[in-house]
């Protein structure tokens, strides 16, 4: 009998076995910010963002972002998404610029939802 190793013996393709390493953290996976709009009653609206950084002080931020838009918000601690910022109304481009001039976010990273 031939005595075979483990490691030379072929392996079956998994073709989701790349984005399952992305989405797990390993280097060179990009983290996106998610900024979505959630639709209330009739005209109002709560925008959420998802995905800053944990080091960021989430706080702050929102602080900033309430005083430079007029509008209400608070920090939502989310069991799969980590720490959300909610803000009152349509903030969806008044964030993601807000983020990019801030220099927290580069432009690319930013993924917009919403209607």
């Amino acid at each position: 009998m031939v005595d075979i190793e483990a490691h030379h013996l072929p392996t079956a393709f998994d073709p989701f076995g790349e984005a399952e390493a992305k989405e797990s953290g390993a280097p060179g996976a990009k983290e996106y910010v998610h900024i979505r709009i959630q639709q209330r009653n009739g005209k109002k609206s709560v925008t959420t963002v998802q995905g800053l950084r944990k080091e960021y002080s989430y706080d702050k931020i929102l602080k900033d972002l309430k005083k430079d838009f007029c509008c209400n918000g608070n920090v939502v601690q989310d069991k799969e998404g980590g720490k959300v910022i909610q803000l009152q109304g349509d903030q969806r481009k008044n964030v993601s610029q807000f983020l990019v001039s801030a220099g927290l976010v580069k432009k690319d990273r930013i993924k917009i939802h919403g209607f």
